[in-house]
């Protein structure tokens, strides 16, 4: 039980690792709970001496939880305007029309 608790924990925390750094926003916690919630099951499961390697997966998930929440938390998603691809998009229409109104000048 110690051994899939171990490679459950493991393979979670690498996850997590990989969802944190990843633009995943609030999805990477995800990752990050089970990782936590396998490595105190290990913890639990291991002898005295055993206790290292647990306390390593604990201590990446929790740094991984903390990195995702500062990053939700901190930056914000922000869409701005880009005023040249709007000049653009209104030069355009602009020439559409006029192609146009010289193509119906021309039929006629």
């Amino acid at each position: 039980m110690r051994k899939l608790f171990l490679v459950l924990g493991s393979v979670f925390t690498v996850l997590a690792i990989v969802f944190s750094v990843m633009p995943l926003d609030t999805l990477a916690f995800l990752p990050i709970g089970l990782a936590i919630l396998f490595g105190l099951l290990l913890l639990k499961k291991s002898d005295e001496n055993q206790k290292k390697l647990p306390n390593i997966l604990l201590f990446v998930s929790v740094l991984c939880s903390v990195f995702v929440l500062g990053k939700t938390l901190i930056i914000k998603d922000e869409v701005v305007k880009d005023k040249q691809f709007e000049q653009q998009k209104v030069e355009t229409q602009q020439e559409a029309k006029q192609e146009l109104e010289d193509l119906e000048k021309d039929l006629e």
